[in-house]
């Protein structure tokens, strides 16, 4: 029976059916990636064929010829009349003040009058609500730039297109105006503040009236005394990103040149970057990532094997104002990368052709003097006064900050009549002392006026310093033990001299707020919000009686600054410090970094903008091109 089966079981292996199914197999895998081939492809054409009709349908609705015929513009808009200590037009009617009712609606409304184009002034800008103020803009640029990513667009890694935004489209949703010029002086008394304009090339001066003045004019890069810094660029603006991609440009096209002598190559490949900020190590890192990926790969390769990159630091690590930690993360990524890191050293002197600078020697603690030929040297080393907010210093009392502006904790210019002229970024700084309010609190906090303080009169003292310096309150936390460690006599009492000195202990604790542009967007939405509020309770002041003095205590708390934490773009990396922790890390680190700048962008242009930018840097590499 065994025998008789097996033709039987031959069949059934070698059927015709088994074969057929066998085969029809890779028929069947061929057919379902045919289908979702072409399936894809037809969702791509739909897609594009959408995208086009949807652009063909806005520029046929958007592409219109429109003509305006006798707009009405007020004669004092156009011939100005003069006024003020200098005799200088006073600009109280705009051109476009009468242009629509809404318009003219809004010249009923207080002045605003906002000096500055940057963080500050765009976070003033984003809290106002339409309607509430006559709205006016002065800057030197007629563009916001988002300053953070100015050493990306320094070697080509995005566009400088990409991180400006038109003012005038910022305000627009406000109704407001424009002015393209620079303060440079204003009268407290009359409310006027004096504008610089350019026409024809020729200065002119005008005066801009304000019921309230916001200053964010930002800062100048501090000199340090050294001198020859005129052969350093900086970081500040679009025109120091665009300068510093044509001189990084022209370095490397000279370098290439068969009649370059070899040292003349090394000292034109040399790039000295003076300071270990995150402006610095953020210049550092794009120099060498565009070594990496873009000069290896289309100059001659001995260019890039003679490159060097030196990164100068005062202090005793880059990143200083960052944990210890990311430091040094920092400090061992640059090694890596050939990056010299050189620490507590300092510039004596830029040449045109080299950087003079002594460095501590490790062994022996004596600084010794060190040359560097370069031919690129950028300055980044701490900041100065403007001049505008130097001249505000000057003409009122008890400004004697050496770099900024001191405000009170609503960020009201101290000196100028409250509720009149707010200072907010670089070129501001809340006051740290309460010894300037020694006098006013013991007078408040002194209720039996015996010349000392008790305990439950230190209490109520405690509070109204945190009112007025709201960056004491962690200085403050335990009032017992605070009152006991300056009771010098035990005598459950704080002398007038005791309470001085306490003052005087507790200023030099605080540290100011850094000058960065998380703290100088963080002021503009607080005086954004504190003008929204005063608008919205005019009817009841007006009711009340509350003076403008008072109006902001009475609407509004002090302003609180709060940290979110500290970036900087290492090298196809990045480092975040968020104070009780740090992250450091590679790719993922640097696509956080990405993305967190891409979503403060000003508008959805530039967001658009810059994603192109970083995809096109990833397939194609950043543009070479001298212009």
């Amino acid at each position: 029976m065994f025998l008789a089966r097996r033709p039987h079981t031959a069949r059934l292996l070698f059927s015709p059916r088994r074969t057929a199914s066998t085969q029809s197999q890779p028929l069947r895998s061929l057919r379902t990636t045919a289908k979702w081939a072409s399936t894809a492809v037809l969702a791509s054409v739909v897609g594009v064929l959408g995208v086009g009709t949807v652009i063909f349908v806005h520029d046929a609705f958007t592409y219109q010829d429109r003509h305006v015929n006798r707009v009405p513009v007020s004669p004092l808009a156009l011939h100005p009349e003069r006024g003020g200590p200098k005799n200088l037009p006073i600009v109280h009617v705009q051109v476009d003040d009468d242009q629509d009712e809404e318009n003219k609606r809004l010249t009923e409304k207080p002045r605003l009058v906002i000096v500055g184009g940057g963080w500050g002034a765009m976070g003033v800008l984003r809290k106002l609500r339409p309607g509430d103020y006559h709205v006016t803009v002065i800057s030197t640029d007629t563009f916001n730039t988002f300053t953070p990513l100015l050493p990306s667009a320094a070697v080509g890694t995005v566009q400088v297109r990409s991180l400006i935004e038109p003012i005038r489209k910022i305000i627009a949703r406000l109704r407001g105006h424009f002015i393209q010029g620079k303060a440079s002086d204003v009268v407290i008394n009359d409310q006027l503040l004096e504008v610089q304009i350019v026409t024809d090339g020729r200065h002119e001066h005008i005066y801009v009236p304000y019921d309230k003045l916001v200053v964010a004019v930002g800062s100048t890069s501090s000199t340090h005394g050294v001198p020859g810094l005129e052969n350093c660029y900086q970081l500040k603006t679009i025109s120091d990103a665009q300068a510093i991609r044509r001189r990084v440009m022209d370095n490397f096209e000279l370098a290439s040149l068969p009649t370059t002598s070899p040292e003349e190559r090394k000292r034109l490949l040399s790039f000295v970057i003076c300071g270990g900020g995150p402006t610095g190590v953020e210049t550092a890192a794009e120099i060498h990532d565009f070594c990496q990926e873009d000069i290896f790969n289309y100059f001659p390769k001995i260019l890039r094997e003679e490159v060097s990159i030196h990164l100068i630091q005062s202090r005793e690590h880059i990143l200083n104002t960052y944990s210890e930690e990311i430091s040094k993360y920092a400090e061992k990524k640059f090694q890596r990368g050939n990056i010299d890191v050189i620490t507590s050293a300092r510039v004596i002197a830029v040449t045109p052709t080299s950087v003079l600078c002594s460095i501590r020697n490790p062994d022996t603690k004596v600084m010794e003097q060190h040359t560097i030929p370069t031919n690129f040297v950028l300055w980044s080393t701490g900041i100065a006064m403007n001049p505008f907010t130097q001249r505000l210093c000057d003409i009122l009392p008890n400004q004697v900050h050496r770099k900024a502006v001191e405000t009170d904790a609503y960020l009201r210019v101290k000196g100028a009549p409250k509720g009149t002229i707010y200072a907010i970024g670089d070129c501001a700084t809340i006051e740290t002392s309460a010894v300037d309010h020694f006098m006013e609190l013991v007078e408040e906090c002194d209720k039996n006026k015996d010349g000392k303080i008790d305990f439950e009169e230190f209490e109520d003292m405690v509070q109204k310093i945190q009112l007025k310096i709201p960056m004491a309150e962690s200085h403050l936390s335990k009032v017992r033990e605070l009152f006991q460690l300056y009771d010098s006599d035990a005598d459950q009492s704080l002398s007038l001299n005791e309470l001085m000195v306490l003052l005087q202990e507790l200023g030099r604790k605080i540290t100011a707020l850094p000058a960065t542009a998380q703290v100088a967007a963080q002021q503009g939405k607080y005086v954004g919000s504190l003008f929204t509020r005063l608008a919205r309770h005019k009817t009841e002041f007006e009711t009340t009686k509350i003076p403008q003095s008072q109006q902001d205590e009475a609407t509004s708390k002090p302003f609180k600054y709060s940290h979110l934490g500290s970036l900087a773009y290492i090298g196809n990396s990045a480092v975040f410090d968020f104070g009780k922790f740090s992250l450091m890390g590679g790719l993922a680190a640097m696509y956080a970094w990405r993305s967190i700048y891409w979503n403060e962008q000003v508008s959805s242009r530039t967001r658009s903008m810059l994603m192109i930018d970083w995809i096109v840097r990833g397939i194609w590499g950043r543009d070479l091109s001298r212009l």
